[in-house]
């Protein structure tokens, strides 16, 4: 089963973070990602663009195009992976071992049903 694993956290604070600070938590995270990716059980990861650089479409009538995020949030969605584990468990190792790399935050690990049309879903 595909799981995402979406990556939270205060935006300002991942921000504030040294190139040196940032680039060793990414080495961290790469020996995870390193990881499953041998075991061909990674799927995309992404990390996120910063606030800034969003933009909302609102579904009013007509529909409304906004800058930044939908809603304000204390810790904001930086990015995600998605991963093939066998149950919840699994994808709940997959997320402690993220955060043992990845100092605070929070990960939200939710089943992936797929969508393909013209097909049934699983």
């Amino acid at each position: 089963m595909l799981y995402a694993i979406l990556c939270y956290h205060d935006e300002d604070f991942v921000g504030s973070w040294t190139k040196e600070q940032d680039a060793a938590v990414m080495q961290k995270l790469a020996v995870v990602q390193n990881k499953l990716a041998k075991e061909g059980r990674l799927g995309p990861v992404a990390r996120l663009l910063p606030t800034t650089a969003a933009t909302t479409l609102r579904k009013e009538n007509p529909p409304l195009v906004l800058d930044g995020p939908y809603a304000e949030t204390k810790e904001q969605l930086l990015g995600f992976y998605l991963v093939d584990c066998k149950n919840l468990e699994e994808a709940l190792d997959v997320a402690r071992d993220l955060g043992a790399a990845n100092p605070g935050g929070a990960y939200e690990i939710r089943p992936v049903g797929l969508f393909a049309p013209g097909r049934s879903a699983p």
